[in-house]
């Protein structure tokens, strides 16, 4: 059974940086891609950032690009979402993701393996 467990969001003023990791377990992720999705109040859940586990090929939104860094600990199992320059519309649950095979723009629901979601507050 995946299993995917979050950690680091929390309040940061506008302009901050948090940095959000995800550590998985329960099987061999290599030929998975690993990311993270986030859902603010009233809206859906869109793509934030991807990275495949083989390769390290990243993929990002263009919302942020460029503030946002993502990355892996394939020894580990553990990815990482640096995000600086953060702006309150960032304000969301950000969810760490995990599905089979390359997905340069993730479809939420195609993923089938979730974390619990982790809330990221940037204020003005």
């Amino acid at each position: 059974q995946v299993q995917l467990v979050e950690s680091g969001g929390g309040s940061v003023q506008a302009g901050g940086s948090l940095r959000l990791s995800c550590a998985a377990s329960g099987r061999t992720f290599s030929t998975y891609t690993m990311g993270w999705f986030r859902q603010a109040p009233g809206k859906e859940r869109e793509f934030v950032a991807a990275v495949n586990w083989s390769n390290g090929r990243t993929y990002y939104a263009d919302s942020v690009k460029g503030r946002f860094t993502i990355s892996r600990d394939n020894a580990k199992n553990t990815q990482y979402l640096q995000m600086n320059s953060l702006k309150p519309e960032d304000t969301a649950i950000y969810y760490c993701a995990a599905n089979n095979g390359d997905w340069p723009k993730g479809v939420a629901t195609t993923i089938n393996y979730w974390g619990q979601g982790t809330q990221v507050t940037v204020s003005s």
